[in-house]
Formats: C-alpha cells, structure tokens, sequence
C-alpha cells in the first residue's frame, strides 16, 4: 500500500524534526523510560499494559526506541515501528547503547508490513496514532493482535484539539473550533494530526472489534514538570485532560 497524503506529508515532518525533538525531549523520555505522556506518568503507577514478560510487542511510532528498550528490559519481545527513518536512526543508536537487539521497522502505522495476528500487545503514547488516520490505524492494530490481545494507546483529547489555538500556536481556555467537526489539522508545519470525538471513537473501536476496558484521562501531580510545556501548560492540564490512554482488548473469536 502506497502511502497515504498525510502519511507522507508527517514522514518529511518527522525527518526534519527529529534531531530537535530527541535534543529537546530526549532526556526525559530515557529518564522515566516507561513514562506516559508528557507529564511522563510511570506506567508502574498506571498499569496499563500489564505483565508484559514473554509478550510479543509492537510500539507503533517509536521514535528513540526509549519505551521499547524498557518494555524489552522488562522480557517483552519488541518491534519498534515508525514513519520517520530518521526517528529511527535514534532508535538504532539507542538500542545499540543498551546493548539490545529490537527489531525495527519503516512504515506508517496506517499499513504495517506484518504478518494477521503477530502481537499480543500493540501500543503508543502518542506516536502514530496522534499522526494516523484512525479509520486505518485501528483496523490495522485490530488486524495485528492475537484474539484477546491489548491495544493501547496515549492521544490528544477531543477537548485539547478543540482548545488550540492555531492562530498563536498554543493552548487556550476558550473553545476554538467545533467538536463535531474539528477532526483533522493540517498544521503550518507541516504535519497532519487527527482526533475524534469520544462516540466516533467508541463506534470505531466496536467496529474493528476491540472491547473497551478503560479510559484513563491524565492529570499531571501537583509538582509535575515537562519539557513539552509548549503543547500544554500544567494550569490547564490539572484543570482539563489533555491527554487520554485507551486501553482495549481485541475480542475472541467464539469457539465452536
């Protein structure tokens, strides 16, 4: 499958952007390895993958490997996915640092070159599915788990999306644009993100066949710091989620 407009538009992105993002952003993502979000929640605290010893792994949009390299310390079998192969230049220099050996792949998450039913886990904390259409990347993920494996994954809220003001490139606390059709942004750039509003999202997890088993909404602690301040400040972020991790179960197939 050919790449998708907007596929190809966030790999140019991503390309140019890498080494300012790892530079920026790289230090706290390898500080709190297995960190959710930007507030880098520990995922000990959230246990939202679970066990993951002995467990096949996708990570879709990867970047530096960091959360591969942790789950991968932990007994995880990783694949580290991403669109930008100079985001995965980083991810070999990391994994080559620890001393590991995590599969990776070049590829959008909207069409993974990989076998029907190769994972038990398929994740992001933000990663591709803030920049994949999700009418492709949810099929997809459904497509690659083994019946009862998990997806999950950290996107944007509607509320944020809605809540950005692209004139001034930042948060606001006024509503921007309508929740219903606000659904892509197409950002100056030079990248292309997407969110849903939280029925669409629920008809399309039923769809691909995924039961829902929670929705985590993330509020930073008190005292919380990032580096990703630009995004969103911590006074909005302990008044309205910016962030959201689903986390869904692929379901069985009926046994006869």
């Amino acid at each position: 499958m050919d790449l998708t407009e907007h596929a190809r538009k966030n790999r140019l992105y991503w390309d140019r952007q890498a080494a300012s993002y790892q530079a920026e952003h790289g230090a706290q993502l390898a500080t709190v390895a297995l960190g959710w979000g930007v507030w880098s929640i520990p995922e000990s605290e959230l246990c939202v993958l679970g066990d993951v010893h002995g467990k096949d792994v996708l990570e879709l949009g990867c970047g530096g490997a960091q959360w591969s390299i942790g789950l991968k310390q932990l007994g995880a079998q990783c694949v580290g996915l991403d669109n930008s192969e100079r985001q995965l230049e980083f991810a070999r220099e990391a994994i080559n640092e620890a001393g590991l050996s995590i599969p990776l792949i070049h590829a959008s998450a909207e069409a993974v070159p990989l076998p029907d039913e190769s994972f038990d886990i398929v994740f992001c904390d933000h990663g591709a599915m803030s920049f994949a259409d999700p009418a492709l990347s949810v099929p997809e993920a459904a497509r690659l788990l083994r019946p009862g494996g998990l997806l999950a994954f950290n996107a944007e809220t509607p509320l944020h999306f809605i809540c950005f003001d692209k004139a001034r490139d930042r948060i606001s606390t006024k509503l921007q644009s309508s929740y219903f059709d606000e659904r892509v942004v197409d950002d100056q750039d030079g990248s292309v993100s997407f969110s849903l509003p939280y029925g669409e999202w629920i008809g399309l997890f039923k769809k691909s066949g995924f039961e829902i088993e929670d929705l985590v909404e993330i509020r930073p602690p008190a005292q919380a710091t990032s580096t990703y301040r630009d995004w969103v400040s911590h006074e909005w972020a302990r008044s309205w989620p910016a962030e959201q991790i689903w986390r869904l179960r692929r379901v069985k197939r009926a046994t006869s």
